[in-house]
């Protein structure tokens, strides 16, 4: 998949500091208790400026800095921060939003049951919606010409600690209270570009 625009084009800085906040923290080493956590107020969507300019209306994921940006009039952007795939599990590609869906029921694709029986198998039926789902508050569903429903999702988490790391099966995860947010945002059929991931700097 080849991409017009290189992904630096549309990095953005905050009206108030340039600094990207420390993405990967120290409670990833750990489980924590999800009633007790917190948010920290760095994980807070923002508004950005845009250095160039891109159509209003659009999402666009940036898995290197763990940035989801909600295009907006005039350069400026809603910039939120996400979990992305791990390894070779994420994709990039240019999608459209096919589906949307509240507190919806999550089903593990084939391969994921073949890379984790333990885990998944006893979902193979599906789980309903719910606090405890992985899909989270809400979910929007990517597909492309080809493929139809690719089976990538923009959506909610019950584990908000995870955001700003390489951790799921592929999808793109948001804290719950920013994906109802997004979501509300986000039309049917809106343009989504999952950037490509580039090899660490020397």
């Amino acid at each position: 998949m080849t991409f017009p625009l290189n992904r630096r084009r549309f990095l953005a800085t905050a009206a108030c500091s340039l600094a990207a906040p420390a993405l990967m923290t120290p409670a990833l080493a750990q489980t924590p208790n999800r009633q007790n956590y917190v948010v920290p107020p760095e994980h807070a969507p923002q508004m950005v400026r845009l250095r160039d300019e891109f159509a209003p209306g659009q999402i666009l994921v940036d898995p290197n800095t763990f940035y989801l940006y909600w295009t907006m009039e005039d350069r400026e952007a809603l910039r939120f921060i996400v979990g992305v795939g791990r390894g070779n599990l994420y994709e990039s590609g240019k999608f459209r939003v096919g589906a949307k869906k509240e507190w919806p029921s999550w089903t593990p694709t084939k391969e994921m049951i073949a890379r984790n029986p333990g885990q998944y198998a006893q979902w193979a039926n599906g789980m309903p919606g719910g606090p405890t789902n992985p899909l989270g508050a809400r979910a929007l569903y990517l597909f492309d010409d080809r493929r139809g429903d690719t089976f990538l999702r923009i959506h909610g988490t019950p584990d908000p600690w995870t955001v700003g790391s390489a951790v799921s099966n592929g999808c793109v995860r948001l804290v719950n209270d920013h994906i109802i947010q997004l979501y509300d945002l986000v039309p049917m059929d809106a343009p989504v570009t999952l950037y490509p991931k580039t090899a660490p700097a020397a």
